[in-house]
């Protein structure tokens, strides 16, 4: 990278700048072109200033050689020498070298943004775009509020971050004025890494501008932990950061080094208090010198709770606070509102003059105010005084603890950015995950211990995997605690209760658009392969369709042209019906090509195609014979408890305990089936021919959408959709077997594509799936999608919109797919909710997200592949990290800023005079109000169904 460094310390001095140089060695050293420009001076506690009316003037700095020690860490001693002192401190001149070669570092008169504007429009230009700006490394700590917001180290990572640079401030937090050369230099190396650590994962949706990164300089910093935090607000204690002198100022760099040896010493308290004093008239000439009480900043970080930038450098870790460059907005909740002006209170004072009351202004904030106080006075501020009758209301603060552990390390992280651009850091207090061998999440033992913090004030967000959720928790905290996920919804996540769903929903509903958007699955259950036949006795159309292709297959099955071959689909494909009886008429005696799929398996798992009853059989058989003697001892026990012995025996417990189907990344990465989902199948009429494209090699493409279903219940489609493509050109299924078919066919064919025994098609499955983690030809093994495999939706190369109302051949459009989507999603969800209430169950206080997958055919139509809790977001790789990003800055900016930043559920407590005289009291809760913004954005609301178990 090319790395330019500022800083607000000034050239490399032992006074006042002793890291830098220690810094650029190191970038050096680690490869990347490292560019200075400082000021030419001290310019501490400047922040992002700029000098106005001022021509700002350079001068040229040339550090000491290779061969001596980095410059400002050391004195010279025993010596005056000047050359001593140039040998270890570098050189300035003021005209540039003419010597190729020179390393050169410019000095300007200015201040560190100053030195940003000069360092990316004047200079280095030659040395190609800047990609990175660091400031820094700063003399000292800049945690918390306090120091921060007057920081120019974080000046110049500001202006770096409004000219549009990623930005990062450094500080090197000192705890004795014993600067090792071996400490500077371990710190150096480490902040090189988190540099670069950073720089690699710079967050693609603009949820952080820039960093504020502090190094603890302690023996062994290297082996401290790197943590995310936020930054502590804390305040000045009462009293002046000047004191009183005599005389001129002069001397900045000895003032400078003064103010950083005497932190908190009592000669500075004593000051102070002096300060405070009042003068009963007139004015004493004075001079001033600053001299900020840094005992308020550690006091407030020992006083404040932990998790904090403070607490990390002073537990020995270093800290990273990701920032925005604005200054954040409380209070959002009124904008838009309007300001009720106080009506003054007036009288008559002893002189009889008219005078003017106002309520009293609240109190200021102390450095160690907690964020209950500061709210309530926040509210003191913004409303008059007011009378509360028998009524009484009770406190409308509240704070939220967070679980933030998805268990995704490529999720974990948008998350977490998402949550901190969009909610203020005081807002919610993260809560450490629970240690890995933990069994059973319990949020109460997570929760803080002392009975004050946990009230019927209390909200408590989790956001974690499936199977660590509480939901016994969530279940007896309904209106305090928001979970991300429903507990049952199996209606939709497995595959044979989505086909009973839509059967069920269509069969009631004639008109409804999942009757030509979902092709109708025939569902069956098979503990053994030799009782396949049995299991299929209720599976009238399958058997009739695969009865007619054996008869039609004596000379191997009628040719298709290959231009009749467009379309996009996936070996997900969930049918419904062979379709319209027009679209029957016209496949003629065209063989039917059917899809099998365990209705419990994700990732593409056991997904085959067949035509003929001897092709199925052959695909259970080769399942059976596949099975290893391991994985039958590991499951015998269960196996026994269900009647089931040897291979292929394994019977699915139906628990709704293992419902997500949610795995690793790693895990089952092949295309053979997981024991443990056989049992039950669903197979339906393989949609052909699909929509393909040229400029894509005519391969199979399906579209993946991100959906969020919100309470009970809100159906949202994330308008940035993925099309994934095959790893090879779309053949027709049964042109495929006419070609590969031969009396060379080994017995491993099953491998490589549908192959195996009893007669099985062989199908180089390859041209047909399209999800990611089963493309056999990926070079990747895997862990990340195939090149060309993802691309963004709306960037496929179809029209935007139709020309034509009616569909038709080639009448695909952008416009048309989304809203067909837009459409089924919707009407899906509701089918579930409505027509399969014990199967899916949405909860008010729970949210969820969804991938769907969708197939669009040759004539534009587009179908409902699959229902995917919890969906693989790795398998959209890095290119596009930027669309699951967004998707999750939506998620939760409809989900959980709404739950967060409202106000708690309140009691009101009424009392009332009974016939005998008596009082009664009445409590009452009332429902915090369950509104999101107005502007969806990118998020498209397609259902908005009362189940009649709102809040409000």
């Amino acid at each position: 990278m090319h790395i330019l460094v500022v800083n607000d310390d000034g050239p490399p001095s032992p006074h006042s700048s002793p890291y830098v140089h220690s810094l650029v060695r190191e970038l050096q050293a680690a490869g990347h072109v490292v560019s200075v420009c400082l000021p030419h001076t001290q310019r501490s506690w400047i922040g992002k200033a700029h000098i106005i009316g001022q021509t700002v003037k350079p001068l040229y700095y040339r550090p000491p050689p290779l061969s001596a020690p980095a410059a400002g860490l050391t004195s010279p001693q025993g010596s005056n020498d000047d050359d001593e002192e140039e040998q270890s401190h570098g050189t300035t001149h003021t005209r540039p070298s003419t010597r190729p070669g020179t390393e050169e570092w410019i000095l300007v008169d200015g201040t560190p943004a100053s030195c940003v504007q000069i360092g990316l429009y004047h200079f280095f230009q030659n040395r190609g775009p800047i990609d990175l700006v660091v400031s820094g490394p700063n003399y000292g700590r800049n945690t918390t509020a306090v120091f921060a917001l007057s920081s120019g180290t974080l000046g110049g990572a500001l202006e770096a971050a409004v000219c549009r640079r990623r930005a990062i401030a450094l500080s090197y937090a000192f705890f004795t004025r014993n600067h090792d050369p071996l400490i500077i230099a371990a710190a150096s190396k480490q902040s090189v890494r988190v540099i670069e650590a950073l720089a690699a994962q710079w967050p693609a949706d603009g949820s952080a501008d820039l960093y504020s990164v502090n190094v603890p300089l302690l023996e062994g910093l290297e082996n401290g932990k790197v943590l995310y935090t936020g930054m502590l607000q804390n305040y000045w204690s009462e009293g002046s950061c000047f004191t009183e002198v005599d005389g001129s100022v002069d001397g900045e760099n000895e003032d400078e080094e003064h103010i950083r040896e005497g932190e908190g010493s009592p000669e500075t308290e004593e000051a102070d208090k002096k300060n405070t004093t009042a003068i009963a008239a007139g004015h004493t000439h004075k001079h001033f010198k600053w001299s900020p009480r840094f005992t308020d900043v550690y006091r407030s970080v020992d006083e404040a709770p932990p998790g904090n930038d403070g607490w990390a450098v002073k537990e020995g870790h270093t800290s990273i606070t990701p920032l925005k460059a604005n200054f954040w907005h409380p209070s959002t909740h009124l904008h838009g509102g309007e300001l009720k002006l106080l009506a003054p209170v007036s009288s008559t004072n002893s002189e009889g003059l008219l005078s003017t009351t106002l309520p009293p202004p609240p109190p200021p904030p102390s450095s160690t105010m907690t964020d209950q106080q500061q709210k309530i006075n926040s509210a003191m501020m913004q409303l008059p005084d007011r009378t509360v009758s028998t009524t009484t209301t009770a406190d409308t603060t509240a704070k939220t603890y967070a679980l933030i552990d998805y268990g995704d390390a490529y999720v974990q992280p948008l998350i977490l950015a998402a949550m901190e651009s969009l909610l203020p850091p005081d807002s919610w207090t993260p809560l450490q995950s629970p240690p890995p061998d933990q069994e059973e999440l319990s949020l109460e033992t997570l929760l803080p211990s002392s009975s004050k913090d946990i009230d019927e004030t209390t909200k408590v967000l989790q956001i974690t995997a499936y199977e660590s959720i509480d939901f016994a928790f969530a279940a007896a905290h309904p209106r305090t605690c928001l979970v991300n996920s429903y507990m049952i919804r199996k209606a939709l996540i497995r595959k044979h209760f989505l086909s009973a769903t839509v059967d069920s929903w269509v069969a009631k509903h004639p008109d409804s658009v999942l009757r030509t958007h979902v092709k109708r699955s025939e569902a069956f259950e098979v503990d053994y392969a030799e009782f396949l036949d049995d299991a299929l006795v209720e599976a009238f159309d399958l058997r009739a369709s695969l009865e007619r292709n054996s008869v039609s297959r004596g000379g191997g099955g009628e040719e298709e042209d290959e231009d009749q071959e467009e379309g996009g689909g996936d070996v997900n494909a969930v049918g419904r019906g062979a379709g319209p009886p027009v679209q029957q008429q016209e496949r003629k005696k065209e063989e039917e090509w059917w899809i099998l799929k365990p209705s419990m398996s994700d990732r593409g798992q056991g997904i085959r195609l067949f035509s003929t009853m001897e092709e199925l059989q052959g695909i259970f058989d080769e399942w059976e014979a596949e099975m290893s003697d391991s994985e039958d001892e590991d499951d015998d026990d269960d196996d026994q408890e269900e009647g089931g012995q040897g291979g292929g025996g394994v019977v699915l417990d139906d628990d709704d305990d293992d419902e997500d189907g949610h795995e690793t990344e790693n895990q089952n990465q092949n295309q053979h089936i997981t024991t443990s989902h056989l049992r039950h199948f669903v197979a339906q009429p393989y949609i052909h021919p699909p929509l393909l494209l040229v400029e894509h090699d005519r391969r199979k493409f399906h579209i993946r959408t991100y959906v969020l279903v919100l309470g009970s219940m809100k159906v949202y489609v994330y308008r940035d959709m993925l099309a994934l493509f095959a790893a090879k050109p779309y053949q027709a299924p049964q042109r495929q077997q006419q070609q590969q078919a031969s009396p060379q066919s080994t017995d491993d064919e099953g491998e490589d594509g549908n192959g195996g025994g009893g007669g099985a098609a062989v199908i180089d499955l390859d041209a047909h799936l399209t999800n990611t983690c089963l493309q056999t030809s990926s070079s990747t093994g895997g862990s990340a999608p195939s090149a060309g495999a993802v691309h963004r939706f709306w960037d496929l190369p179809l029209p935007e919109v139709s020309a034509s109302d009616r569909r038709g051949a080639g009448s695909a459009s952008l416009t048309s797919i989304f809203d067909q989507i837009c459409e089924v999603t919707g009407e899906i969800f509701e089918a579930a909710a409505r027509e399969m209430m014990v199967h899916f169950q949405p909860l008010d206080n729970a949210f969820e997200v969804y991938g769907l997958d969708f197939l669009v055919d040759a004539e534009g139509t587009t179908w409902l592949l699959e229902v995917n809790a919890f969906p693989d977001f790795k398998q959209t790789g890095e290119e596009m990290n930027g669309v699951v990003a967004g998707f999750w800055r939506e998620v939760l900016r409809l989900a959980v800023v709404p739950f967060v930043l409202a106000p708690p559920t309140t009691t009101t407590t009424t009392t009332t005079t009974t016939p005998d005289g008596g009082q009664q009291q009445q409590k009452r809760q009332e429902d915090r109000p369950t509104t999101t913004a107005l502007s969806e954005e990118n998020m498209v609301l397609v259902r908005d169904v009362d189940l009649g178990r709102r809040w409000s």
